[in-house]
């Protein structure tokens, strides 16, 4: 239900807290979304992709209703995005595997659960390696990624447009490879603002791909670190590249480490569901470890 509004509200900003309330809909009525009145003429809004290149989203074939809920959430918000077919670590076999040349990185484990990395993380890996290659082949200079479970932070569109301004004007004293506009904070985390600065902070060891920006300098220094030799979960693999991550041994593996990597402050883009919520669902939690005659592949490096 819309809230109930006071007078002061102009009429661009009540437009703006109904797109927010048709977003927070569609993410738990992904299936019917929300019904238009055939007695009701909308016109579609315009669509871009802001100031970037291409706009990706992440996507499993067998997630429809995500893609679904994100083509509509997209359209609202007047963004348009190129989707990706993301690499489905249950249907990953170990001849492809193989085939690829991924090695796993000596010694790594999951930091939470100590469990091998799983079939699921090197599909979710594979899936923004493959953004970073079309990023170098195409000569595409700047980015934005997002996965297909985001909720995006109220007047998402203004927000954003905001943000961007503040990151083009930090270029003069603070060049960047990549900034998160969702992650998992750490308890512990200490914020530092970027000088000159209004929504841009340096970011510490953080977990989380949910939605990022990339640069082609960015994108070239990701993939010169030869990742699929060294494998490990993504949201290891980035903090390792920014010189952020604590296990310095597993860092050790990869030089040089010089991402320039950032945060927006406060986040733009949140998880839809966490664990425990009703309808959390994990499509990398769930699938096998990799299967051990590919752990031992380790052992060749």
């Amino acid at each position: 239900m819309m809230p109930i509004y006071e007078n002061k509200e102009t009429l661009e900003e009540v437009q703006i807290m109904f797109t927010d309330a048709k977003l927070e809909y569609f993410v738990d009525h992904p299936g019917t979304l929300m019904a238009v009145s055939p007695h009701v003429s909308i016109k579609p809004k315009k669509k871009d992709k802001l100031v970037f290149d291409e706009i990706y989203v992440i996507n499993l074939k067998r997630r429809p209703l995500r893609r679904k809920r994100m083509v509509a959430s997209l359209a609202e918000l007047g963004i348009k995005a190129k989707f990706i077919d993301a690499v489905d670590g249950k249907t990953l076999t170990n001849r492809q595997i193989k085939e690829m040349g991924i090695k796993m990185l000596p010694g790594y484990e999951d930091p939470y659960s100590h469990r091998p990395l799983n079939m699921g993380e090197i599909g979710c890996f594979l899936s923004h390696y493959l953004i970073w290659e079309e990023m170098i082949n195409n000569g595409l200079k700047n980015v934005l990624v997002l996965e297909d479970d985001i909720r995006f932070q109220p007047n998402f569109r203004k927000k954003l447009e905001a943000f961007l301004v503040d990151a083009e004007r930090i270029k003069s004293k603070h060049t960047w490879d990549f900034i998160y506009l969702g992650r998992r904070r750490m308890k512990t985390e200490l914020m530092s603002t970027v000088e000159g600065s209004k929504y841009i902070n340096w970011v510490n060891y953080t977990w989380w791909t949910l939605g990022y920006m990339i640069n082609l300098q960015g994108a070239r220094k990701l993939m010169s670190a030869k990742p699929l030799t060294k494998m490990m979960a993504i949201d290891e693999f980035i903090p390792v590249m920014y010189d952020r991550h604590p296990n310095k041994e597993w860092s050790s593996h990869f030089n040089p480490r010089n991402l320039v990597a950032m945060t927006a402050e406060p986040l733009l883009l949140y998880p839809t569901h966490y664990i425990g919520d009703e309808g959390y669902v994990s499509d990398t939690e769930t699938t096998p470890a990799v299967p051990d005659d590919i752990q031992k592949s380790k052992e060749e490096l």
